[in-house]
């Protein structure tokens, strides 16, 4: 993975802030838009890794403690082979019964991505003793290191170090 941009897809520009998307009227899903080589991870891992590791894709509107359409488990896809490999791969899992309840992830096309704030940029790494960042993605992050260790990297990029390329 070359980067990872906190944001916001699903909605328009003029609300693509975060005291805005907050209120889950504006279409948008918190989201991040991850760049990559394909040539060093696939989009088959991408995939991968979100939906073993990043959340619960079972459940409706919530992530951890925060709820809403705002935190709908969804996937922007930017042509028809990652639409095609996205309801492939969720087909998979739901036959499999990988999960104790069927996906509901949504999958739609991506319109438009805008970055989120300065502030929400590399957050779980200027953060990591941050009360939410300890109880709901410090373990996200050992379950990747346990689950998929050809993909994790001690050291993230991050995103303000890459804007200053």
């Amino acid at each position: 993975m070359l980067n990872a941009v906190s944001g916001y897809a699903g909605g328009d520009a003029a609300s693509a802030r975060y005291e805005l998307v907050g209120s889950g009227r504006t279409g948008h899903a918190e989201s991040v838009q991850v760049t990559y080589d394909p040539r060093q991870v696939s989009f088959g891992t991408l995939l991968q890794v979100y939906f073993s590791v990043a959340h619960d894709p079972t459940t409706l509107n919530r992530q951890g403690p925060d709820h809403g359409t705002q935190y709908r488990s969804a996937v922007f896809y930017r042509d028809a082979e990652q639409k095609r490999v996205t309801e492939g791969y969720i087909a998979q899992l739901d036959a499999a019964k990988v999960f104790p309840a069927r996906i509901v992830t949504q999958v739609s096309p991506l319109a438009a991505f805008y970055p989120a704030e300065a502030y929400h940029q590399d957050y779980a790494t200027l953060h990591p003793e941050s009360p939410y960042i300890a109880t709901f993605d410090r373990p996200k992050i050992a379950n990747l290191k346990s689950t998929l260790p050809q993909v994790y990297r001690d050291q993230p990029v991050l995103v303000s170090a890459s804007r200053r390329n």
